[in-house]
């Protein structure tokens, strides 16, 4: 809350949340909202109608707060799985919106909005600096014709939510409220380097979306502090015993390979 600025926008505007909810209702938005309020977490007991209480309701209220806040926005998908990790985390409505804000806002602009061009512009940018450092697996996505998207739509726009281990995505998204976009980009490029010589196996795009798939699982994105230790240094920085990769051989148990 502090690190991303929403205790201070929460404490400049106090009541302000829930007047949000108690204005003029918006019937198209609402619709949207409520269509994907059982795709988000339908396996987490907190959001199934039968549990009391709900998070459903919770995640309606802020959905439809911040429609309200940010029109441009609105609603678009993504954001619920967003909104709903923010009320798992904080176990506040409030406090859930304020950060969602951050997050939309300010942090990742145009991420959410119609267009999606900071989305779209960011996947884009993925695939230059993988052309730059990774050569070999820019060439191949290249030469098969996979657009970045295809491959890597999902982590950005959930901010890895349901792709990564529940701890590794929170320890992403507290560099992500600290540090800004750039986090997105090095865990990333973390999961294609760490698993470029299995990535490199692939033969199609139907082999090459799998493979995108299976980097995402395993024990190294399960050890959340070495892999952000990773990422941040942009090393494969080994621990106590070795962190076997799908396809390509385990890290060194010391010591680290630049």
């Amino acid at each position: 809350m502090a690190l991303s600025g929403a205790q201070a926008q929460m404490d400049q505007n106090p009541g302000y949340y829930h007047r949000l909810l108690q204005g003029e209702r918006n019937p198209r938005l609402e619709d949207a909202i409520r269509t994907d309020l059982n795709r988000t977490f339908p396996d987490n007991v907190k959001f199934r109608k039968t549990t009391e209480p709900c998070l459903q309701e919770t995640l309606y209220n802020v959905l439809l707060a911040y429609g309200h806040h940010n029109q441009a926005v609105g609603y678009c998908q993504g954001m619920n799985f967003i909104a709903g990790y923010l009320i798992l985390i904080t176990n506040n409505e409030e406090e859930s919106f304020w950060l969602l804000d951050a997050l939309v806002g300010r942090i990742l602009p145009d991420y959410y909005t119609p267009a999606m061009l900071g989305l779209k512009t960011d996947q884009e940018v993925l695939g230059e600096l993988v052309r730059a450092k990774l050569p070999a697996v820019g060439a191949l996505m290249e030469q098969l014709g996979v657009l970045w998207t295809l491959v890597v739509s999902r982590w950005f726009i959930c901010l890895f939510v349901d792709v990564l281990p529940v701890e590794t995505v929170l320890r992403i998204w507290d560099c992500l409220f600290n540090e800004g976009s750039k986090i997105i980009f090095r865990v990333a490029l973390t999961l294609i380097k760490q698993h470029q010589e299995f990535i490199l196996e692939a033969t199609s795009i139907p082999d090459i979306c799998d493979k995108f798939k299976q980097i995402t699982k395993g024990s190294f994105v399960m050890e959340c502090h070495t892999f952000m230790q990773v990422s941040e240094c942009g090393c494969s920085r080994g621990t106590r015993g070795s962190v076997p990769s799908p396809g390509g051989p385990a890290l060194p148990a010391d010591g680290h390979q630049c």
